[in-house]
């Protein structure tokens, strides 16, 4: 599915609300960690950008390839040639449940 992390370098997308001299085990109402400069957000994606082109028929998928025949010494040879032109992306799609950001900075389950 190809998610993608913060392109921003230094500088972390999410501020850890817990004190860092708890005990192991011991879980805080406030570990649920929010975007900085925003208290309503929360880390959860229900967007992502799809992988997926529409060709000129209407059609969809990842990558779309035609067939072309190769004469070569009296002999006919069929080859597929990738295209690339003319390819519309989907874009912003709907996820049907939501996920978590890949740099949410908590551990979900301890093994």
């Amino acid at each position: 599915m190809g998610g993608s992390g913060s392109k921003t370098k230094g500088v972390w997308p999410f501020s850890s609300s817990g004190a860092g001299g708890e005990a192991p085990g011991e879980i805080n109402e406030q570990c649920l960690a929010h975007l900085r400069g925003s208290k309503n957000t929360t880390p959860f994606v229900f967007t992502r950008r799809s992988s997926l082109y529409f060709d000129e028929d209407g059609d969809l998928a990842h990558e779309f390839y035609e067939e072309t025949v190769v004469t070569k010494n009296g002999r006919k040879k069929a080859k597929l040639k990738r295209i690339q032109k003319n390819l519309i992306p989907q874009g912003i799609i709907k996820l049907d449940h939501p996920r978590i950001h890949v740099d949410f900075p908590v551990v979900l389950c301890e093994i």
